[in-house]
């Protein structure tokens, strides 16, 4: 019988990038859900890097997001800013990448639901932690 899957925001995300970049998912059988928290004064060394996948609904729970359709340092083919408590839809396979803003909190808090299910968030029953914004090596 299949079973639920729960976590909770506000204590169980894993730290992917220290003092910057905290995560959790859970994989069903259509789609994944994720969370991802960015900390201002640990997240000015995280790259940003535009990556597509399947429909994607976010809710930006707290700060806000600068959401860009398109790569990075090319011209935007699509642009928009979402604060806390707004609801954006990405649309499937776009190219797209987030600049977090931030309020008094300090954080940038979002919750993506995505269908077909992200294939870097791992398999129902076992999550994977990944970041595609991983800070880049030194130079």
């Amino acid at each position: 019988m299949p079973k639920c899957q729960i976590f909770s925001f506000k204590d169980d995300l894993l730290e992917v990038v220290p003092g910057g970049l905290f995560m959790h998912s859970v994989v069903g059988e259509t789609m994944s859900v994720g969370v991802v928290k960015y900390i201002a004064s640990g997240a000015g060394g995280i790259a940003t890097k535009a990556h597509a996948h399947g429909e994607e609904a976010s809710l930006q729970i707290l700060g806000g997001c600068h959401m860009v359709q398109g790569e990075v340092g090319a011209p935007a083919l699509n642009q928009m800013d979402i604060d806390a408590g707004a609801v954006m839809i990405i649309p499937a396979e776009q190219m797209h990448y987030g600049i977090n803003t931030y309020g008094a909190e300090g954080i940038s808090l979002r919750l993506n639901v995505a269908s077909p299910p992200r294939a870097e968030y791992g398999s129902k029953d076992k999550p994977t932690v990944f970041s595609h914004q991983a800070k880049e090596p030194a130079r």
